[in-house]
């Protein structure tokens, strides 16, 4: 009966999908790095790994993972990582809940959040790889599975260079960078947010 309980022990989780959405359940307090799971709305629940390089926002504002609240609804993004039963989280997005009501002020309605942001797309697509050719419509991708990636580039496409935005004529060739994409009604892919760079710390 040990043996038996052992080996279950040793079983690892089944492998979960490189898009995930669910609500956190607990998270390590370090920032250096640690563990964090997730319960999905079938019950599964997933354990993370994450260090100082995985990307997380609430709201638009970078934060670190000891900063999510359990009960949060949360997309993770991953990598599967060689010899291990964990994914590495390589992007955390806090999902936002229905806006809170607004508030009267002056007669006049406060706005919950800009235009801008409120008509970006989420998109369910991500992609990553180096950047190997780029014009004001479309970038090319080496992929990590090294094929090529074409991607279409929008009036409203969003870039993050170390966490900041920036403007377009800041990405340059041969950088390596994280795309959260989707499909047009053409069935093209085209991009909502092209992110490289590195995270830095919250002061």
């Amino acid at each position: 009966m040990l043996v038996a309980v052992f080996a279950t022990a040793q079983t690892p989780a089944p492998s979960a999908a490189a898009l995930v959405r669910g609500v956190l359940l607990e998270r390590d307090p370090q920032t250096t790095g640690g563990q964090f799971s997730v319960r999905t709305a079938d019950n599964q629940v997933l354990r993370y790994q994450f260090d100082r390089k995985t990307y997380v926002e609430r709201e638009h504002d970078l934060i670190d993972v000891p900063r999510l609240k359990p009960g949060e609804k949360v997309e993770v993004v991953s990598d599967a990582v060689p010899g291990s039963a964990l994914r590495y989280a390589r992007t955390v997005h806090v999902l936002d809940d229905a806006p809170p009501p607004r508030p009267m002020t002056a007669g006049r309605y406060r706005a919950y959040r800009t235009s801008d942001d409120r008509n970006l797309p989420t998109g369910n697509l991500t992609y990553s790889g180096v950047v190997f050719r780029i014009n004001p419509e479309r970038l090319m991708l080496h992929t990590r599975t090294g094929g090529e990636q074409s991607i279409q580039l929008r009036k409203d496409t969003r870039y993050l260079q170390n966490g900041e935005i920036v403007e377009a004529d800041k990405l340059a060739l041969n950088t390596r960078v994280f795309i959260r994409a989707g499909k047009d009604i053409y069935d093209q892919v085209e991009a909502y947010q092209v992110i490289w760079g590195t995270i830095l710390d919250p002061k």
